[in-house]
């Protein structure tokens, strides 16, 4: 029988940064290589990627990389590993067109993306891959069940169960699935966001029952609506009402727009172009226009403060606007939500805020989890994707349903669960793994030793202490020169910072008396010195930052 090896590099016990590794007989099959968005505690780092270690050092058995659907937390880290290793890509039709322009945007060149269906078999590497189709807010997502001769290795993606979705490009072929389930699924992977949530998620992610009222009772009047960039199912939504009412459209952000031009030209939605207004003829003084504002995350709100504080160059808020935030609020932007809000309602605007417990994100509830485990019938079930309580509620809820526990695999980031003839034999390897930490555009592997510096820098600042010596003698010949930011108001420290610049001059001179002056050493010495002097005299331990020029005089 074939070997086969399940592991995360990345989204267990974390929001983000989802990362699948299935090994069948030593070839490699990667599920989707996302990032995920620093908390506030790490300063300057603009996002985290999985650490590809181990898929470098074993890049010839890497067969494929299967991307579920286009959302940073799937596909954002695909640039950095495809300049590590060249793999062919598979994935769905939109998220192909948006994948190939992302790796030409990073500079990655020669990359094989390829388009396949959401129903679709293939064979890689004499290994046979399904695909099938499940809804998210996405459109072409689908899941994937890569074959063994111990049985299917199937992971759902992430997805809701929506009876009443007609479009092709998002609906989900709850049949198929089952025949999975026949045939025989060895493990299921299933995510874990939404497993707090009671009954199905559906059809409470729709929005159009709450927020069409709104606008049909002030049609002639100009409404600002907020939704996150990538929840394209909420953005057709909105659009939707908008064509019904013949409202003008005007969409502030081209990202967004040029998703819906690829939308239109994968034949998936089309916008009456009468309707639509090119920036070039917007006005702010237009009425009876809906402007629709995305962003991601933090960055939303962000932006919808500067429309509020009159501070974004195209649109500015006006006290006869209605505002609607169809983003709802959710866990890590609460700040921001708080101060736009605030800014809203001093400007007198009119607000509605869609409640993320009545909107629910397109994640499975617990009755959504239900339905996979009892069409795949899996002998053993991973939960995947989320932080470690929605693990451990997902596994208990494939307990409730009779699952054995020994059968109930929670795992994590590096855990490798091993299976020979059909049974579990080992969970015992973990994989040395440390977080990529991206703080601009090539910047790699930020350290905690780079983050605690920063953490020093924002909290109790820094000193620069410089003195200029002569290259042979070693004798000062200029300053001290002392330089702070954020450490203390320098015309109530005029002591303090004269004491610093005394402490340098005397670890120079001290070295090169006692004849061991090294330009390092002292240097270090002399931060040590003032360090505990700044911290006895102020209560901060600043960042000291000692300089001795050695000048050719």
């Amino acid at each position: 029988m074939s070997k086969v090896r399940i592991f995360a590099l990345g989204g267990l016990d974390e929001d983000g940064k989802n990362m699948l590794v299935v090994e069948v007989d030593e070839k490699i099959f990667i599920i989707e290589a996302g990032l995920k968005y620093p908390d506030s505690e790490t300063l300057g780092v603009e996002f985290i990627i999985p650490d590809f270690t181990y898929l470098i050092q074993n890049k010839e058995r890497v067969k494929a990389i299967f991307i579920t659907h286009a959302h940073d937390d799937v596909d954002a880290a695909l640039p950095y590993l495809l300049k590590q290793i060249n793999v062919p890509v598979y994935t769905g039709g939109m998220t192909s067109l948006m994948v190939r322009e992302m790796l030409k945007r990073e500079g990655v060149k020669n990359a094989r993306v390829h388009r396949i269906k959401r129903n679709d078999t293939i064979r890689i590497a004499g290994v046979k891959v399904h695909t099938f189709p499940m809804t998210h807010a996405f459109p072409d997502n689908f899941g994937v069940a890569i074959a063994s001769d111990q049985g299917y290795i199937v992971y759902t993606g992430e997805f809701i169960i929506d009876y009443d979705m007609m479009q092709e490009e998002y609906n989900c072929d709850l049949n198929l699935l089952s025949e999975f389930g026949k045939k025989g699924v060895l493990a299921l992977m299933c995510e874990s966001q939404g497993v707090e949530r009671n009954g199905h998620t559906s059809p409470n992610h729709r929005i159009t029952h709450l927020i069409e009222p709104i606008i049909e009772s002030h049609r002639d009047g100009r409404i600002l609506i907020s939704t996150y960039f990538q929840s394209l199912f909420r953005i057709q939504e909105i659009l939707d009402i908008a064509i019904k009412y013949r409202k003008k459209i005007y969409i502030h952000d081209d990202g967004l727009l040029h998703v819906l031009k690829l939308m239109e030209e994968m034949k998936y939605y089309h916008v009456p172009k009468e309707l639509l207004v090119d920036r070039r003829n917007f006005s702010n003084a237009m009425e009876d226009v809906l402007v629709i504002i995305s962003g991601q995350g933090k960055n939303l709100f962000r932006t919808m403060s500067n429309i509020a504080n009159k501070e974004d160059p195209v649109v500015q808020f006006r006290s006869s606007d209605t505002i609607i935030i169809a983003s709802p609020i959710v866990s890590g932007t609460q700040m921001e939500a708080n101060y736009m809000e605030n800014e809203i309602y001093k400007e007198g605007g009119t607000i509605f805020t869609l409640d993320s417990r009545q909107v629910l994100s397109m994640h499975p509830s617990k009755e959504d989890l239900k339905m996979m485990l009892y069409l795949f019938k899996p002998k053993y079930y991973i939960p995947v994707k989320g932080e470690y309580r929605h693990l451990y509620m997902n596994a208990t809820l494939a307990m409730d349903m009779g699952n054995s526990t020994n059968n109930i695999l929670v795992l994590d980031n590096g855990q490798v669960a091993e299976f020979a003839d059909g049974e579990i034999v080992s969970t015992a390897q973990h994989l040395p793994l440390t977080d990529t930490m991206i703080d601009g555009k090539e910047n790699w592997d930020v350290t905690g030793v780079v983050l605690k510096d920063r953490e020093i820098l924002s909290t109790d600042g820094v000193m620069i202490v410089a003195v200029g010596v002569h290259a042979k003698t070693k004798e000062i010949i200029n300053g001290p020169d002392v330089q702070t930011r954020g450490v203390v108001y320098l015309k109530d420290a005029e002591q303090v910072v004269k004491e610093a610049g005394v402490m340098l001059e005397e670890c120079i001179r001290e070295a090169v008396k006692e004849k061991r002056y090294d330009n390092m050493e002292v240097r270090n010495e002399a931060r040590d010195r003032i360090t505990r002097f700044l911290v006895k005299k102020l209560g901060k331990r600043p960042m000291v930052l000692p300089v001795i020029l050695e000048i050719n005089a």
